[in-house]
């Protein structure tokens, strides 16, 4: 499996191969494991789905760092892919780990359809 290197990319694959909405439900599920109160829509638009996973990593990092690191766990994202990010720029950083997050229910979303 190539992993999807941009936003972009990721969301065309997924609509091309039409689990789309399977990674929506996946984020839901995985959000609600974190105890985080965010339910995205299967309809939502994909720039929609960005800023407001952008929007709610930000707050986890300003607001609920423990809440923040244990959707991180739950999900499943890389520590080793976390730490080489720049911490510098805050809203940068959530931007970054939205993608790393998207990307990782991503893989679990194509994992489960093609196996």
């Amino acid at each position: 499996m190539q992993l999807p290197v941009t936003f972009d990319d990721l969301i065309i694959e997924a609509n091309q191969l039409d689990l789309y909405k399977k990674l929506i439900r996946q984020l839901n599920k995985d959000f609600l494991l974190a105890n985080i109160d965010l339910d995205f829509h299967e309809d939502i638009l994909p720039s929609s789905l960005k800023l407001l996973l952008h929007e709610t990593i930000y707050k986890l990092i300003q607001e609920k760092f423990t809440d923040y690191l244990n959707l991180l766990y739950i999900v499943d994202v890389s520590e080793k892919e976390v730490k080489s990010l720049d911490g510098d720029d805050l809203v940068k950083l959530a931007d970054e780990v939205s993608f790393l997050i998207l990307r990782r229910e991503w893989q679990k979303v194509w994992f489960r359809n093609c196996y």
